[in-house]
């Protein structure tokens, strides 16, 4: 048994029966149901209706569009949210807090990365226990069980006596799953836990779920990504507009029925063609030259075009969301500066954001949390800011011409399919996919030249992502550029004019035209030079990406990024001599 697994299946790490992590045992009866609940924000109805069951021993899915109440019903299951009116029993229990859910054995994984940045990565695993569990547990023996449990989820020795906030996004999702680990949960939530995590990261959370289910557990998963929920559930429950409309199973679950239930229709989204390679030839309007992302890293040339749709591809933690946010001016490099072309043709470095906006360079982040929406602020005012900021510096804050504004909200959500209430609404009221949607409409109504996306499909469903494809298609054919990076290879087929793999900090390998292929991309991810002849083969029916091991293709050293604990690394490669890691 590994060593994760002692803490999901209630024993202790050797040699600390005195100073157990293990939760307290928790009473189980029954399975979960949730009976024709209605849920409400006001003029918006989030829950029309719904019903759910799912079984312990079972991984089940939930699944919709942007806006249909999954994550509303997630949040029902584990207290977080009262009902208006309707059922639930999870377990023999209805929990009316988080606390009481943790009490009775139910942890919930939420979308948005809930991590103290400022606390270290252990404090953020225990946050809670020591009430819960009514003890204080020692110091130490919380560090050492958080470094077993972290090098199990994560596959790297981390230092988890640093801040969190130092570490990246995929890391911080781990932590969250990890905290939920810790409770020995009979009912397992995720909401759109994997939309954070790469592709080898992904697999180390199924290989945890189905430990989880066959132990007894029941994993309920909120997820957009189809091809994930078709490999890994039993059984799926498909909402649309805040009902259940179908429950499929295993195998029943297939991208047509799926996308039948959640539209309506049993067509599938059409998926734009990429623009012409002969974008290529034109101007370059983007340029780094040695550029390092990480002082220890390959120096980086690269050049954007006129007209590009250019992707970027990577297993979590080689270097590509470093490499965008340095395009953006969201960070520096380690090592040089990135170079805009300027309205006189001539060439301008980005050293910040205000060098980035003057230029006509907007950024999406995919934490939108962290990175994008204001939570205090109106859906109105989280699209408009940076038109209220261009106002405010011309001078004009006080004569704002409210009804030009409001024609570009009307434009930019309506193409966007922005799902909400009315405008003066919170954000927050919003589904994650359709915040995600308002930042990325905030980046279009500044008219930019180049548009820099950090995973920006990220919590948002195949509908909407299909629609996403087909407006950046269109902003690059009005001879604008885009820079993508995704988690999901899948997504560059078809859309990318060409698309760079990172590995180690910088770039290993790329792609154009018919050469844009999943399993090309997957090999240049794991270190396979080109033209190698080890190939990822996919069982009929599987996505190669979840071959990757059996093929043998391990990633190796990311250049050891400063999350990682370097004491660590050292002793675990002073043991493993002749091996050509580092």
């Amino acid at each position: 048994m590994s060593s994760t697994a002692h803490y999901a299946s209630g024993h202790q790490p050797s040699g600390a029966a005195e100073e157990s992590s293990a939760a307290p045992p928790v009473s189980v009866t029954g399975d979960i149901t949730v009976t024709d609940v209605r849920k409400s924000f006001g003029v918006t109805r989030a829950l029309d209706g719904c019903s759910f069951r799912a079984s312990l021993g079972e991984i089940h899915a939930i699944v919709g569009g942007n806006g249909c109440g999954k994550s509303t019903l997630a949040k029902v299951m584990s207290g977080v949210l009262p009902v208006d009116s309707g059922q639930v029993s999870v377990i023999g229990h209805t929990p009316t807090s988080p606390h009481e859910a943790r009490a009775a054995g139910i942890a919930t994984v939420f979308q948005e990365v809930l991590v103290a940045d400022e606390c270290s990565v252990v404090d953020n695993l225990y946050l809670g226990a020591d009430r819960l569990w009514s003890k204080t547990l020692p110091m130490k023996a919380k560090i050492r069980d958080a470094a077993i449990m972290m090098r199990e989820l994560t596959a790297i020795d981390l230092d988890v006596e640093a801040p969190a906030g130092t570490l990246p996004l995929s890391i911080k999702q781990w932590i969250t799953i990890g905290r939920a680990l810790l409770w020995k949960p009979k009912v397992l939530i995720l909401d759109e836990s994997s939309a954070a995590l790469d592709l080898d990261s992904t697999e180390r959370l199924f290989a945890k779920m189905r430990e989880l289910r066959d132990q007894g557990s029941a994993v309920l998963i909120v997820t957009h990504r189809i091809a994930e929920l078709i490999r890994i559930s039993d059984r799926a429950t498909v909402l649309r507009d805040g009902r259940d409309v179908g429950v499929l199973s295993k195998g029943e679950i297939t991208e047509k029925n799926l996308l039948g239930l959640m539209t309506g229709r049993s067509e599938s989204p059409h998926i734009p063609t990429a623009v012409a390679q002969e974008v290529l030839r034109h101007d370059v309007v983007m340029k780094t030259s040695k550029l390092k992302v990480w002082p220890e890293s390959q120096p980086i040339d690269f050049a954007l075009h006129k007209g590009e749709v250019l992707g970027i591809a990577g297993l979590d933690g080689q270097g590509q969301s470093d490499f965008v946010t340095v395009l953006a001016g969201v960070r520096r490099a380690a090592e040089g500066l990135p170079m805009v072309r300027t309205a006189s043709n001539g060439f301008a470095e980005i050293r910040g954001l205000a060098e980035a906006a003057q230029h006509g360079v907007s950024y999406v982040s995919g934490d939108r949390k962290r990175e994008g929406i204001f939570a205090n602020m109106s859906i109105f005012e989280n699209l408009l800011m940076p038109l209220y900021r261009r106002t405010a510096r011309a001078g004009k804050l006080a004569v704002i011409d409210w009804s030009s504004l409001t024609a570009v909200f009307d434009w930019e959500a309506e193409r966007l399919s922005v799902r909400m209430g009315e405008r003066t609404n919170k954000i927050t009221s919003l589904s994650g996919g359709n915040q995600q949607k308002v930042l990325i409409g905030r980046a279009f109504a500044l008219n930019p030249d180049i548009l820099v996306l950090n995973d920006p499909a990220r919590g948002v469903d195949v509908g909407a992502k299909a629609e996403l494809y087909k407006h950046l298609t269109a902003f690059a054919e009005r001879g604008k550029s885009v820079i993508y990076l995704s988690s999901e290879i899948e997504e560059f087929v078809g859309f990318a004019t060409r698309v760079v793999v990172f590995r180690n900090g910088s770039i290993f390998d790329e792609f154009a035209g018919n050469a844009i292929e999943p399993a090309n991309i997957l090999e240049a991810m794991f270190g396979q030079p080109r033209g190698s002849q080890r190939r990822i083969d996919a069982a009929p029916g599987e996505p190669k990406a979840a071959q990757a091991k059996v093929a043998g293709l391990i990633p190796g050293s990311a250049g050891l990024p400063p999350w990682m604990s370097r004491r660590n690394h050292r002793e675990r490669d002073a043991g493993s001599e002749g091996s050509g890691t580092r």
